[in-house]
C-alpha cells in the first residue's frame, strides 16, 4: 500500500507560482510512476504531469509544457509539482497519484494508477 498526501495548494493571482508537495508513505517509489492529475469544475480529470522515479523522465501536458515542473526527492520520498505563470484555467483540484512503472505503459491513463491522494485546490484569480 502507498500513502500519499498533497499539499502547497491555495489562491493566487495570474501570473504568480505554488508549489505542490505529493508526499508518500508506505514503500519506496522506487519502481513506481508518479503523476499529478487535475479537476476543474464540471470538467473531467486531466493529466498535468508525471515522472519515473527510478530514471527521472518526465512527462507534461501541452497545457502546462514550459510552465510546470516535476521533480522528485528519494530523500523525503516526496514528488513536486512547481507552478509557475498560472493562468485561471489552471483552477483545479490537483491530485498526485502512483502506480507500479511498469503497469503505468501510458502517463496519461488515471485508470493505470493504482494509489490516489485526497487532492489540494488551486485557485488563480484574474
Amino acid at each position: 500500500q502507498v500513502q500519499l498526501v498533497e499539499s502547497g495548494g491555495g489562491l493566487v493571482q495570474a501570473g504568480g507560482s505554488l508549489r505542490l508537495s505529493c508526499a508518500a508513505s508506505g514503500r519506496t517509489l522506487s519502481d513506481y510512476t508518479m503523476g499529478w492529475f487535475r479537476q476543474a469544475p464540471g470538467k473531467e480529470r486531466e493529466f498535468v504531469a508525471a515522472i519515473r522515479w527510478a530514471s527521472g523522465i518526465t512527462y507534461y501536458s501541452d497545457s502546462v509544457k514550459g510552465r510546470f515542473t516535476i521533480s522528485r526527492d528519494n530523500a523525503k520520498n516526496t514528488v513536486y509539482l512547481q507552478m509557475n505563470s498560472l493562468k485561471p484555467e489552471d483552477t483545479a483540484v490537483y491530485s498526485c497519484a502512483a502506480g507500479r512503472a511498469g503497469k503505468v505503459v501510458v502517463v496519461a491513463y488515471e485508470r493505470l494508477y493504482d494509489y490516489w491522494g485526497q487532492g489540494t485546490q488551486v485557485t488563480v484569480s484574474s
